[in-house]
């Protein structure tokens, strides 16, 4: 009989190690998982993905949902147009590690007045400038919704199981320079960027911007 309770609690002190493993901090299992292949699309063609909506979603829905304010800064990419993002870190959703960098929908004067009111610039590459938002304006942004979704996974994702998870893409754009391969998904909304020296970038959008996002994928994979 002792022998038997003895199994039985090596038994459970396995299982709970293993969940330990797959369940990083004691996290309980998500019983809605919002997982990065889980994309879905309503008959208006707005996009849902780690339960967010695209274009409906705000900032402050991502904070609730990621427990995290995260760093809302704004970006003055090479062609002079500025950028609103927000960069959460080591967020984990569904039992998955990622970073999260949600591009915000704003219209071109609150941008003007946000970079106006902005300290700190500083530039983050050659082409790129990095403009910290005044104290009042990091709270006034909560409210924009999210354009893009940038998801950057911690795991390392091999070409089999992004195969196996989204299927084979309808577009391959190389990039010379790194070697990066980007994966078009047109119905869904998505592109993958396979790294082989990096991580691997997913960016998500309502359908009706892929174009404009492969695009610009395009034109930067070529200059």
């Amino acid at each position: 009989m002792e022998r038997k309770i003895l199994l039985w609690l090596v038994s459970v002190s396995l299982i709970a190690l293993a969940l330990a493993i797959l369940l990083p901090g004691g996290r309980q299992t998500d019983p809605d998982p919002k997982l990065p292949w889980d994309i879905r699309i309503d008959t208006l063609g707005n996009s849902e993905v780690f339960g967010l909506t695209l274009g409906k979603s705000t900032l402050d829905d991502a904070r609730d949902l990621f427990r995290s304010d995260g760093e809302v800064s704004l970006f003055i990419t090479r062609d002079g147009q500025p950028a609103l993002e927000a960069y959460f870190e080591r967020i984990f959703l569904s039992g998955l590690r990622a970073d999260f960098v949600l591009v915000l929908d704003a219209q071109p004067d609150l941008l003007l007045a946000l970079y106006d009111r902005g300290s700190r610039i500083s530039r983050t590459t050659d082409i790129t400038r990095k403009i910290e938002l005044a104290t009042a304006d990091s709270a006034r942004v909560s409210y924009l919704p999210i354009r893009l979704i940038n998801y950057i996974p911690y795991a390392d994702l091999d070409t089999q199981l992004i195969l196996q998870r989204f299927g084979e893409p309808a577009e391959r754009i190389t990039e010379s320079a790194t070697g990066v391969v980007h994966w078009i998904y047109p119905e869904s909304g998505l592109a993958i960027g396979l790294n082989p020296q990096g991580k691997e970038l997913f960016q998500y959008v309502q359908p009706g911007q892929i174009d404009a996002l492969t695009e610009s994928i395009r034109t930067g994979a070529s200059g």
